[in-house]
């Protein structure tokens, strides 16, 4: 989960539990696997059609309600 500085007169997100990153990124690559999507090998996303990025997002947004749904119910796994 990312900590927004809007307003800030920055553009920065930064983790809220930082041991995260690794498990988000998977899940970010496996997400874009998925559908279809190629990850930029160089981490710039301005090139992304705005439709790929939506989809690449509300994806990962989905999964991780899902899993946040299935930890709160005291359920693991998939």
């Amino acid at each position: 989960m990312y900590e927004s500085n809007q307003g800030r007169g920055r553009r920065s997100n930064t983790l809220v539990v930082p041991q995260a990153n690794n498990a988000l990124q998977q899940l970010k690559y496996e997400a874009a696997q998925e559908l279809g999507i190629t990850i930029p090998a160089d981490g710039y996303y301005g090139d992304m059609p705005s439709r790929e990025a939506g989809s690449l997002g509300g994806y990962i947004t989905k999964r991780l309600v899902q899993l946040a749904e299935q930890q709160l119910s005291g359920r693991s796994g998939q």
